[in-house]
């Protein structure tokens, strides 16, 4: 009930006037059934407006810390995330890899869309990361099409670390659904896993236009923020 309160009464209408979304590919997203819809993950705000513009209700595999933040922001925010039917998925590991895939299957077991960001994790520079293989996962297993999905102007609109957006002009462009069933039970092969990864991930590139960094984005925030460190306290040379 939450839920749709969020869409149709309170935040959506919000969002709409605020953010102006341009629309692309709508019809791309199956009116009823199972299906991933995968996107690129430029902003906090993407959370929203996806859902948002849809007709159907989505529910987000969610990074633990949003559900476990300290203070009343945290309290507010995890409540805002329990109430909305989004899942908690702990990042930290190989077992908790595992646990957001099963959540994942069960939601994509009662017919529902399930939305991910293959990449993990926020964008820091607004570039499209080496996508993850949990999403090839489900998709085989589960035996659902992918929805490429790209948010174009998020990053513009509200970058990491700004918490009131900029007015920006937004678009959600939606591409065709991917047919995986060529790989039906074949989702324990780690070759698989990759090409069906990487073939979500250009067509996430193709609808965002972006620049493509092979590379987690996880590991190229940790090399930054270590670069900036080394910057910020040089290591004395050994005498």
């Amino acid at each position: 009930m939450f839920y749709y309160l969020l869409k149709y009464v309170i935040l959506g209408p919000l969002l709409r006037v605020v953010f102006r979304p341009r629309i692309e590919g709508l019809e791309h997203v199956p009116a009823s059934g199972a299906a991933i819809v995968a996107g690129n993950h430029l902003s906090f705000s993407d959370h929203f407006l996806m859902p948002a513009v849809l007709k159907r209700r989505i529910t987000f595999l969610a990074k633990a810390e949003y559900f476990t933040g300290p203070g009343i922001k945290g309290r507010l925010t995890a409540s805002f995330f329990r109430s909305a039917g989004q899942i908690p998925v702990d990042r930290s590991g190989k077992e908790a890899g595992q646990a957001a895939i099963r959540e994942g299957l069960g939601v994509l077991s009662k017919d529902e869309l399930l939305g991910i960001y293959p990449e993990g994790t926020r964008s820091h520079d607004g570039r499209l990361y080496k996508g993850k293989v949990g999403v090839a996962v489900m998709a085989l297993k589960a035996r659902v099409p992918v929805i490429p999905c790209a948010m174009i102007g998020t990053f513009e609109a509200q970058p990491p670390g700004k918490v009131i957006p900029n007015i920006h002009p937004v678009t959600i462009r939606f591409g065709k659904p991917l047919d995986f069933s060529r790989y039906a039970g074949m989702e324990n092969e780690k070759a698989i896993l990759r090409a069906v990864t990487d073939e979500i991930m250009y067509a996430i590139l193709a609808l965002s236009e972006q620049e493509y960094v092979d590379q987690y984005a996880a590991v190229a925030k940790a090399e930054q923020a270590e670069a900036a460190k080394e910057r910020k306290f040089p290591r004395l040379p050994l005498s």
